[in-house]
């Protein structure tokens, strides 16, 4: 038996999310907005909280500042059951801070990086990837750290690993082929519609799936509301999101790849993931800020038994 279900590897922050601000100020001008609130964000952390507060044993390896914004990810993290003894503390940056900006409507972000750029898979202690069943990362920028990704993801399929991947937004503009040979050593690969269709150059959701599943045996592609598909062996499934009021689409994304790695490192069938992926990012959606304390397993399900009629135990029958 393994210590941990999953190691989470990737980048951390604090998330400064401005509600209102319809306007930005002007030089010497002061606009009032309706709330600020802070958060933990950061894909890898979002994620890792998530799949914790579902009940997985989640151990974390990052690297924040030495400030009080790093202890209280820190703090939040391990509160959330999260071991953090893995996060390494940078000597010369500070801890990244993202503000986000009227997340109500087209949000916009003001990001400084902070110690998340000093992340560095090469510097990872492999001794406490042993010690997962899993490891999930994130973080990944194309022909800049390809290499690095492609070592990484051999040696922990050496070691007996699963992995699972979200490639994110590449803010280089390169989209860079090279990420085909990684999907073939990923077991689950994460996307979404548009990243994939910039990937591939298709422009239908099908075309993108027919693409990806040349190079992956496992993809899963994000549609945003209108739910997701997922390919696996070729075999492809999709299901349709779930109707919710948005308030804030900050960390739907790693709300949604922990619910579904919550049900594959579980053992469920592919249509139960994509339930419970879909779930995740529904109730992520309603609430500010990218982690909700209130997501947990117990909110899953009720949440599951409101929009679909039935318990997710009945839904595997039923189906």
């Amino acid at each position: 038996m393994k210590q941990y279900d999953a190691i989470v590897i990737g980048d951390a922050n604090i998330d400064l999310v401005v509600a209102g601000c319809s306007d930005l100020p002007r030089p010497g001008q002061e606009v009032l907005v309706h709330n600020m609130t802070l958060h933990v964000g950061g894909g890898a952390a979002l994620f890792s909280l998530t799949l914790a507060r579902l009940g997985l044993k989640v151990a974390f390896n990052g690297i924040l500042g030495k400030d009080g914004f790093g202890q209280f990810v820190r703090d939040q993290l391990a509160d959330s059951g999260i071991d953090t003894r893995f996060i390494r503390t940078s000597s010369l940056n500070n801890t990244g801070i993202s503000i986000a900006i009227n997340p109500e409507k087209d949000r916009s972000f003001i990001t400084y990086m902070g110690s998340n750029a000093e992340l560095d898979l090469q510097q990872l202690d492999m001794n406490s990837a042993a010690l997962g069943r899993h490891v999930h990362l994130t973080g990944y920028r194309g022909s800049l750290n390809h290499e690095e990704y492609m070592e990484m993801t051999l040696r922990l399929k050496a070691l007996g690993l699963t992995t699972s991947l979200d490639v994110g937004w590449d803010d280089t503009g390169e989209w860079y082929t090279g990420i085909f040979e990684l999907m073939k050593v990923v077991d689950v690969f994460f996307m979404n519609e548009v990243e994939a269709q910039h990937y591939t150059g298709c422009l239908s959701v099908e075309e993108c799936m027919a693409e990806l599943s040349r190079h992956s045996r496992h993809i899963v592609l994000k549609l945003g509301a209108a739910g997701a598909v997922a390919a696996v062996g070729g075999k492809m499934m999709y299901r349709s999101g779930f109707e919710v009021p948005v308030v804030d689409t900050t960390g739907a994304g790693d709300s949604f790849n922990a619910g579904y790695m919550y049900g594959f490192l579980t053992g469920q069938q592919t249509e139960q993931c994509l339930l419970y992926a879909n779930a995740c990012g529904g109730i992520s959606v309603g609430r500010f800020g990218g982690s909700p304390g209130s997501l947990d397993r117990n909110a899953m399900e009720i949440f599951i038994a409101e929009k679909v009629g039935h318990t997710t135990d009945e839904w595997q029958i039923a189906r």
